[in-house]
């Protein structure tokens, strides 16, 4: 069977079959610690961890290339944008200037400004496989389940959990009226110029918003029918126990945070890791 953009797609490994609340945990652990150290080594570090999980999930490429086609897309202008708006930040923000070639008069390549930037893009690279692991393994019931165990009210849970469903579903409805549109003569090809394939696929949109409006008079005519919303406590089906594993799984996550804060307070006495000066 083919994966899809947002497919779950249920595997026996062992990152399936941890629970939800382990993932979530995890997940909010590790991407607590990348968030706070400024430290390229430990996000480094971090980053080697995500892309071992990541192959470990058995996580097909075609269910996530789209989504990192944008990631790699948004970084490569993130890190434009944050050089020509700022780039002496690095020098200001580690206290030290090493030249490495000169563009303009304002436009000076640093060092410093490239281990600022550089950290700035394994941040990202590291947090975006977490939350791909979390996603496209986690069942939405047991993820909806697992969002409620750690305090968020049952109703904004089982929100996130129709959200997660809501996306292959708009896949496949996008797929199929595109076929049907393309029956009909629509000529959405290489063939046809830029502006006249945009302005084709621009007219999918409209049965695909109200073919999605009829879905949500479904679910929630459904909904109300089994009377949803009506104590303040629900239980759940799709909640999965912890275990060993889980235990495991959660343990490293806090060793991981542990050591990143044990450099950031003990070793490098900060957020940010300064080569530069000694």
């Amino acid at each position: 069977m083919k994966a899809k953009l947002f497919d779950y797609i249920e595997r026996d490994n062992f990152v399936f079959n941890l629970s939800g609340v382990t993932k979530l945990l995890c997940f909010l652990i590790l991407t607590f610690t990348v968030m706070y150290s400024y430290d390229i080594r430990v996000i480094l570090a971090v980053l080697v961890f995500s892309f071992c999980v990541l192959r470990a999930s058995e996580i097909r490429f075609s269910q996530i290339k789209i989504m990192l086609y944008y990631v790699l897309v948004f970084i490569a202008i993130n890190f434009v944008l944050t050089y020509l708006f700022s780039p002496q930040y690095g020098v200001e923000l580690y206290g030290a200037k090493h030249v490495l070639f000169q563009i303009t008069d304002r436009y000076v390549v640093t060092a410093e400004q490239l281990l600022y930037q550089g950290t700035k893009v394994t941040k990202y690279l590291s947090v975006i496989p977490l939350g791909m692991i979390f996603l496209l393994t986690t069942n939405p019931s047991e993820f909806a389940a697992s969002l409620s165990s750690v305090g968020v009210n049952y109703k904004v849970s089982i929100a996130f959990s129709l959200t997660l469903r809501y996306f292959p579903d708009m896949i496949r409805d996008y797929n199929d009226i595109s076929l049907a549109q393309q029956a009909r003569g629509l000529d959405m090809s290489r063939k046809e110029r830029l502006r006249t394939r945009l302005k084709n696929i621009m007219s999918i949109f409209v049965p695909l918003i109200f073919s999605s409006l009829d879905r949500v008079e479904v679910i929630s005519n459904a909904m109300d029918l089994r009377g949803f919303g009506k104590y303040k406590k629900r239980t759940w089906y799709a909640f999965r126990p912890l275990h060993k594993n889980d235990a495991l799984s959660i343990l490293v996550s806090v060793l991981i945070m542990a050591g990143a804060l044990a450099m950031a307070f003990g070793i490098d006495h900060g957020r940010y890791w300064n080569p530069f000066v000694q």
